[in-house]
């Protein structure tokens, strides 16, 4: 994490909980109702909003979405191995592939 405060992090994760409560509330549209959803994303609205306040990240997307991904684990590394061996198509049919 470079350079990333506390009260950023703090921010980027309440952003992350309310994302989160945001996709399990609302893919079940049959299920949920407009005012149950409001009222299951009031509080992680409130929590997000008065984070960022404090992190001074309200209206700040860019910096915010950089400590976003300051929580996500570094990518591992993947070892794509030998590449496959194929055999070269013939110029005919490389051509009528090319026409569809």
């Amino acid at each position: 994490m470079t350079g990333t405060t506390s009260e950023e992090l703090l921010a980027a994760q309440a952003c992350l909980r309310l994302l989160h409560t945001a996709r399990a509330t609302l893919s079940d549209s049959a299920s949920v109702s407009p005012v149950a959803a409001a009222t299951l994303l009031a509080g992680p609205i409130a929590e997000a909003d008065e984070a960022l306040r404090r992190a001074g990240l309200a209206g700040n997307e860019a910096v915010l979405i950089d400590r976003i991904y300051d929580l996500a684990p570094p990518p591992r590394a993947i070892d794509p191995g030998p590449p496959a061996e194929r055999a070269p198509m013939p110029r005919s049919r490389a051509r009528e592939g090319s026409q569809s």
